[in-house]
């Protein structure tokens, strides 16, 4: 049996986009929140001391430093993170997220869960959440940060 490559890669791409953009719609309808604002505040939610350097950040968001500080600005005049020297490192600065962005998050945060029920796992059976958990794990995983495909020399 043929793969159609582009009938898998469109399939992906349009699920991800309407699911995204469902969750969008409900948090900011609910939370006056993006779907890209709640995730940075939940990458910080999830970290230890609710702190990760800001190089760090950007490659957990997928977005370029200088995107990572556009969307990082518009939280900081909302109040939700702050900037943070590093202890270890003059130079380095940290994305903190501050006591009004973890109560955001901890109100946005059942919105977005009621958002991945409603439109992705009530949608599929037991074992088509494992294996797709389990597919888009590796692939997550042996395609890390930074990883390119090349066009043979």
């Amino acid at each position: 049996m043929a793969i159609d490559h582009d009938a898998l890669w469109s399939a992906l791409l349009s699920a991800h986009g309407r699911i995204s953009d469902r969750i969008d719609r409900d948090l900011i309808d609910e939370s006056g929140i993006t779907l890209a604002e709640f995730e940075v505040l939940d990458h910080l939610a999830r970290a230890d001391d609710h702190t990760i350097r800001m190089n760090g950040l950007a490659e957990r968001v997928r977005l370029s430093p200088s995107g990572l500080t556009r969307r990082f600005d518009t939280l900081v005049r909302r109040g939700w993170v702050a900037r943070v020297p590093c202890d270890d490192d003059r130079r380095g600065i940290n994305a903190s997220l501050t006591p009004d962005g973890l109560a955001m998050h901890a109100s946005a945060a059942g919105v977005h869960e009621r958002g991945v029920a409603a439109y992705l796992i009530d949608n599929l059976d037991e074992h088509e959440v494992e294996c797709l958990t389990r597919v888009l794990g590796r692939l997550a995983e042996v395609n890390g940060p930074q990883r390119a495909v090349r066009a043979p020399a």
